[in-house]
């Protein structure tokens, strides 16, 4: 039996509008025949800056920022903690504390006694050389009197190499400049005393070497750098 079509009932159509406005549309329009909106790239945040060191420039050869040493590196800086007086100079508390080595690195508690000892030394063998210099003066007449202005310097300056170990003990960076200008002295007398063939001078000079070098390791650097940044 044939069904019948009532009034109410319309036939399917074929048109656009009579399709079914919810069918997928396989041009990926919309039903309207528009485009989906496309994504605005000015609403988008900005990237985040590269950290420091990565830039396009961060590998290039000899490159460092600011305020960067490379690990193990060597920065020279000329001192500047110089005295401007003579109580700069002189130890604080006086000589009440010349053997202590309370907070210092192994490398700078050595090179202190070394310096140390070799400065008494010197003053003790200063002391007995006025002696043998004044009977020179008696007897020799001016080559005694200029022995005995030789052992006066040398006098001083063994009382000054205690003076300036003090001074670096206390983290002073112009008295270790200054110990090690006396190690490169020393080493030059004793190039010249000796010829370049040895002797006993060279002993005393390459002890000196060895206190400025291990005044100047990277130990000893570190604590220098505390101290300056605590001053």
């Amino acid at each position: 039996m044939t069904a019948m079509s009532t009034p109410y009932e319309q036939p399917a159509s074929d048109s656009p509008e009579g399709r079914d406005s919810h069918s997928p549309n396989p041009q990926g329009q919309n039903p309207q025949g528009q485009n989906p909106q496309a994504p605005n790239p000015y609403s988008q945040n900005p990237p985040p800056p590269p950290p420091p060191g990565t830039g396009p420039y961060a590998g290039a050869p000899g490159y460092q920022q600011p305020g960067y040493q490379q690990p193990g590196g060597f920065r020279f800086e000329m001192p500047t903690d110089a005295p401007r007086s003579v109580q700069d100079v002189m130890p604080v508390g006086g000589f009440s504390g010349i053997f202590t080595t309370n907070g210092l690195p192994t490398e700078l508690k050595v090179s202190y006694w070394i310096w140390l000892i070799g400065g008494a030394l010197g003053v003790v063998f200063g002391l007995f050389g006025i002696l043998a210099g004044l009977a020179a003066l008696a007897l020799a007449g001016a080559f005694g009197a200029l022995l005995l202005v030789l052992v006066l310097i040398g006098l001083v300056l063994a009382a000054a190499q205690i003076i300036l170990a003090m001074k670096m003990k206390e983290g002073r960076q112009w008295a270790r400049l200054a110990l090690s200008g006396v190690a490169a002295l020393n080493l030059i007398l004793a190039i010249m005393a000796s010829g370049g063939n040895g002797g006993p001078n060279w002993f005393g000079a390459l002890i000196s070497v060895t206190a400025a070098v291990l005044m100047w390791v990277p130990n000893s650097r570190t604590w220098f750098d505390g101290v300056a940044r605590h001053a």
